[in-house]
């Protein structure tokens, strides 16, 4: 490997470039913009690289599909993401999309953009990797086949549409999704999968039972005309309780207990977690729960969660407005554990609101998916745990991440093993001054071309 990593450190000026090409590109899917111009960057970066490359239409935002196949007798599937959450309201140190290089306290010189770490960046640093391993070997040691999604951070809306339709040309002996999992310390973490998730947005409107059916109307009115916010508000507080438990029937009921292996993944997490690190990087006071170790991180990683994600509705400007409003919006996610799936999640809670003569309220899900896990024993994950500890690193291992990805796809309906890595530090997704470290990029293109040799090999 000696010569292409000489070769990486030797043109490392020109990968980080690309990087902050990448970053400068604005690709936010909830607003529309830049996405075409963003997925014809990453086709013709696979294009660059001798690889087939297409832009895929959906009925939303594009997927870029290519391969490059060299005959190889193993074939890696490279799954990514090309779209950034918006930036509206924001108080950034440097604009957003200008790549700017920053010496950041304690961290030191990185790259402070949207997208660099959520996950331009390890999409970009990915494409130097490929390039530095065939200037300098001639090809690559596996054949790559590319999904590149622009709806991510929508949910993936149409991603299993289109795996759907492309199913027949995905087979590969594993997915791989590149990223920075090291933590400001230098550990790394290793992640075996996702929660599942089902975002859904919920209005209350005045209607038949009370309230302003067309308009917002002077707020003394509310002595005698019902409140489409305080009957919102009170059909939320029946779905949890004082303690964040959720009161929605059967809402627990395809919850199932760790394995035996993630258990023992637990027990040796509880030894090296830095709970205080996690309470900072959340900028927490304090966990809700008292429970310790072990004990913490089951409920962290095994709840399923009902979280509200903004509220609105009538007057909230500046200044004084008294108004009793005609209709209320609230934003909620559902964070599914094994094994629970959308549809249940779906049929309960409008069973509640039916339950509690709230079914007037209108409740719009948008598309969910399931959880998805890989075993540590399996070959990819494996390798890249080879890969880590030859560079000098213990990652952690997580059973899997409280967050969520549609790599169910690839676990489910194409039956690949997937593993999500890499060497690298970054941090705040989707939060102002987003970044990701320069020496971070430089340790994640060394892991990410180590670790294709070693799958390649294994």
């Amino acid at each position: 490997m000696d010569d292409v990593l000489a070769h990486l450190d030797a043109h490392f000026d020109a990968h980080l470039d690309r990087v902050r090409a990448y970053v400068r590109q604005p690709s936010i899917s909830g607003e529309g913009t830049g996405m075409v111009e963003t997925a014809e960057m990453v086709r013709d970066s696979i294009r660059r690289l001798g690889g087939t490359a297409q832009i895929v239409p959906t009925p939303g935002w594009p997927v870029v599909h290519g391969e490059i196949h060299v005959g190889a007798p193993k074939t890696l599937l490279l799954y990514g993401m090309y779209d950034v959450q918006p930036v509206e309201g924001e108080d950034w140190m440097v604009p957003p999309f200008a790549g700017d290089v920053v010496d950041l306290p304690d961290v030191g010189p990185s790259v402070v953009a949207r997208g660099v770490y959520n996950t331009k960046g390890p999409l970009a640093g990915q494409f130097n990797v490929l390039e530095s391993i065939k200037a300098v070997r001639g090809r690559l040691p596996v054949n790559v086949k590319f999904v590149v999604e622009g709806e991510e951070e929508l949910g993936s809306r149409h991603l299993p549409q289109f795996i759907e339709a492309y199913r027949s040309r995905l087979g590969a002996d594993a997915t791989y999704f590149a990223f920075y999992c090291q933590d400001r310390s230098g550990k790394p973490m290793l992640w075996l999968g996702v929660k599942g998730i089902q975002y859904f947005e919920v209005t209350c409107r005045g209607g038949a039972w009370g309230g302003p059916r067309t308009r917002g109307v002077h707020g003394s009115n509310a002595v005698w005309v019902g409140n489409p916010a305080w009957r919102l508000l009170q059909a939320l507080t029946t779905m949890s309780d004082g303690a964040e438990q959720i009161k929605i029937d059967g809402f627990y009921d395809d919850v199932v207990p760790p394995s035996a292996e993630d258990e023992e993944l637990l027990t040796r997490l509880a030894q090296t977690v830095d709970f205080d690190s996690e309470l900072w990087k959340w900028d927490a006071g304090r966990f809700k729960y008292d429970a310790k170790g072990a004990d913490l991180l089951r409920r962290y990683l095994y709840d399923p969660t009902l979280n509200i994600d903004g509220i609105w509705g009538g007057y909230t400007g500046s200044g004084m407005k008294t108004l009793l409003p005609h209709e209320v919006h609230v934003k909620m996610d559902v964070r599914m554990v094994p094994n629970m799936t959308p549809e249940r999640v779906r049929e309960r809670i409008r069973a509640h609101l039916k339950k509690i003569g709230r079914d007037d309220i209108h409740v719009h899900f948008h598309e969910g998916y399931p959880p998805a896990k890989t075993s540590v024993k399996e070959p990819a994950v494996q390798a890249l745990i080879r890969t880590l500890r030859g560079m000098g690193h213990e990652p952690e291992i997580w059973p899997h991440l409280a967050g969520s990805a549609p790599f169910y796809l690839f676990r489910q309906v194409l039956g690949q093993p997937f593993v999500m890595g890499g060497l690298g530090h970054g941090g705040r997704p989707h939060s102002p001054n987003e970044y990701a470290t320069v020496a971070g990029m430089r340790q994640f293109e060394r892991s990410v071309a180590q670790f294709l040799f070693a799958f390649a090999e294994d």
